[in-house]
């Protein structure tokens, strides 16, 4: 099972992700481990992403694709994978398809976490962390810095949902609510649910 999972900051992605994965026997990649992980190592491709990301800059396209190609090419990915926050653009979602083809693979199916604004920005704005024995509101989870990154996500991931819709892989999944009714929601949309939600 190859699977994307979308979803806007506060969705649940990452969470989601980890427990969809753990269902389907396959692992949870996110581009920020990915990231990390040849950064750390200092792969050519790391060093290369890193020059970018030193300079503020966006790392273009055609190195994130390649780290993730390679990423799916480990022994553990070759039985499937879920993917969470890649692609972030039509552009990126052409290039994924055309290295999994190359390689005899395509997507099995791309979930789409759908969430009421106003719960996102509840939810965000909602997080605390610990500062000298404080609980404080980090300033990127200030209400209006949160409308904006959802507008951000609105202008260059949204269009995914679209773009996936047309060639019949997406499904939008109602992820309001409990951890486990959403997951039994996206399992169900992948046909691979235990039982009946709530089992």
């Amino acid at each position: 099972m190859r699977v994307v999972l979308l979803g806007p900051p506060g969705a649940g992605k990452g969470t989601q992700a980890q427990i969809i994965a753990g269902r389907l026997h396959v692992p949870a990649i996110s581009t920020g481990d990915i990231f990390r992980a040849n950064v750390s190592g200092q792969t050519e491709l790391g060093q290369k992403a890193k020059t970018y990301m030193d300079a503020g800059d966006l790392v273009p396209d055609e190195i994130t694709v390649a780290m993730v190609t390679d990423r799916l090419a480990e022994p553990d990915a070759r039985g499937g994978f879920l993917l969470d926050g890649f692609p972030r653009t039509i552009a990126q979602a052409e290039q994924l398809q055309g290295a999994l083809g190359e390689v005899g693979d395509s997507l099995n199916r791309v979930l789409e976490l759908v969430v009421d604004e106003e719960e996102l920005v509840r939810r965000l704005s909602g997080r605390r962390m610990l500062v000298d024995g404080e609980w404080v509101q980090r300033d990127d989870d200030k209400p209006e810095t949160i409308r904006h990154r959802l507008e951000v996500y609105r202008e260059q991931t949204a269009p995914l949902s679209g773009y996936y819709e047309q060639v019949g892989l997406l499904s939008r999944i109602d992820a309001m609510g409990g951890i486990d009714e959403v997951t039994e929601r996206a399992l169900q949309a992948l046909g691979a649910a235990d039982g009946p939600a709530g089992a």
